[in-house]
């Protein structure tokens, strides 16, 4: 499995229907709004092949109107002990 984050810097007003439509890609897990003027917008792809990551990013992503830019940062390797599933569960509503 690949992982990747997608910073996306994005036009203001298309920020929050932007973040609706990325999460609506398959290959990408989660999306988050952010603060820190470094991006508007960090999208989580999971991915199985270098050739999929590619689809997403460069076929999809960059696709959406409102984009201004994309910076792919692709994982390693994790360091993480947790179940990263079952941290983020906040059980039920």
């Amino acid at each position: 499995m690949l992982h990747a984050f997608v910073l996306v810097d994005a036009k203001p007003a298309r920020i929050a229907a932007l973040a609706a439509e990325l999460a609506d890609i398959e290959g990408i897990t989660e999306v988050f709004s952010v603060a820190g003027g470094i991006a508007d917008i960090v999208a989580i792809v999971r991915v199985r092949q270098h050739d999929d990551l590619v689809e997403v990013v460069t076929g999809r992503i960059d696709a959406l109107p409102g984009i201004q830019s994309t910076t792919t940062l692709v994982a390693f390797q994790t360091y993480s002990r947790h179940d990263l599933e079952a941290m983020w569960d906040l059980g039920p509503a």
